[in-house]
């Protein structure tokens, strides 16, 4: 495989803003980018190139996947491998790697949730497709009501103590979980550094439930996915749904999410994004980025100038009162939390 002659920008990082990860030593960008969507191979590989040269150019070093991200499920992991191959050849020691296991991976009692057959197996595929000794967090994607909590925690101990992982994290478990998880991974001296849940203005489960304010009582990081909505947080839906919308592609978003109502909220909340001289989608990740609550927002993109637009929303992070009175007036949060049956409790 060819090195390419892709050399990043040298005042990248004077173009992100850094913090800390819980009580750890690690920072995160203000920003990361994952890649659950568009990595697979109904992708084009240089548009998944040029996504990933941009945001590394712009500060992002924080570079998130799971085992089933494609589709086909292990593509998004392969196809990154292959950047880091050529593109970010020389560059591993500045990045932060992520990958999770828990969603269903193979056939059989083996290839999905959280035994330790499942993760350690799974790990190690991951690591394989990538091409790494190593990623720098791995995480249990999702609770498995079935299997003990010992047992999974246990696993990523060991995932770590084994070198396979610097670190390890948990995905879309509630409050309770996330204290039996803690309480365990920290007994075995690996301690949890990061949580994953999904968290926007039209999905709020994480305060109703406390985690937010479980997580800052741990001294654990947060990673938020899906800060954008699916992109309903963006200007694509304000005047319906588009042709080639992810709404339209059968993908992660069901159109009936974007109803009339939804469509009003999201155009109340645009022209208070235009007072603020940001777009949609800016206000949106500065709002979960908002104080010291949530680490890093974790985008995705289906093209390089959408991690631009991103980027741009850490120039802006601070509201007034009146603001944040406002957006929560119109935003009408909407029954989108698609992970509520793959998390620890009822998070609805």
């Amino acid at each position: 495989m060819t090195v390419s002659h892709y050399r990043p920008a040298n005042d990248r990082y004077e173009r992100m803003s850094y913090r800390r990860c819980g009580r750890s030593g690690l920072k995160l960008p203000a920003i990361s980018l994952g890649l659950w969507h568009n990595f697979g191979h109904d992708s084009v590989a240089a548009t998944q190139r040029d996504i990933c040269r941009t945001a590394f150019d712009h500060g992002i070093t924080h570079f998130d996947l799971a085992n089933n991200y494609g589709p086909p499920a292990g593509s998004a992991e392969s196809a990154f491998g292959r950047i880091l191959a050529t593109d970010f050849a020389g560059f591993r020691d500045e990045l932060v790697i992520s990958t999770k296991a828990g969603y269903y991976m193979w056939p059989g009692p083996y290839g999905e949730y959280g035994s330790r057959k499942y993760l350690v197996s799974s790990c190690d595929a991951s690591l394989a497709r990538m091409g790494l000794d190593h990623v720098d967090i791995f995480y249990s994607h999702r609770y498995d009501p079935e299997t003990p909590l010992e047992e999974t925690m246990g696993a990523l101990d060991f995932i770590v103590r084994s070198g396979r992982a610097r670190y390890v994290g948990i995905s879309s478990y509630n409050s309770e979980c996330t204290r039996r998880a803690a309480a365990i991974l920290d007994d075995l001296g690996t301690p949890c550094l990061i949580h994953q849940p999904s968290y926007n203005l039209l999905n709020r489960w994480l305060e109703r439930d406390g985690l937010k304010d479980t997580l800052t009582e741990l001294g654990i990081g947060s990673i938020a996915f899906t800060p954008l909505a699916q992109g309903m947080l963006t200007s694509k839906y304000l005047n319906g749904i588009p042709e080639g919308s992810r709404a339209t592609q059968g993908k992660s978003l069901d159109p009936s999410l974007v109803s009339p109502r939804a469509i009003e909220s999201l155009n109340a909340l645009n022209e208070i994004a235009a007072r603020r001289d940001q777009t949609l989608a800016q206000m949106a990740i500065a709002w979960v980025l908002r104080g010291d609550g949530i680490t890093t927002a974790l985008i995705g993109a289906s093209r390089a100038a959408q991690v631009v637009d991103c980027v741009g929303a850490i120039a802006n992070l601070e509201f007034t009162d009146a603001e944040l009175a406002e957006i929560d007036a119109c935003a009408s949060e909407e029954d989108i939390n698609l992970w509520a049956r793959s998390s620890a409790g009822d998070q609805e």
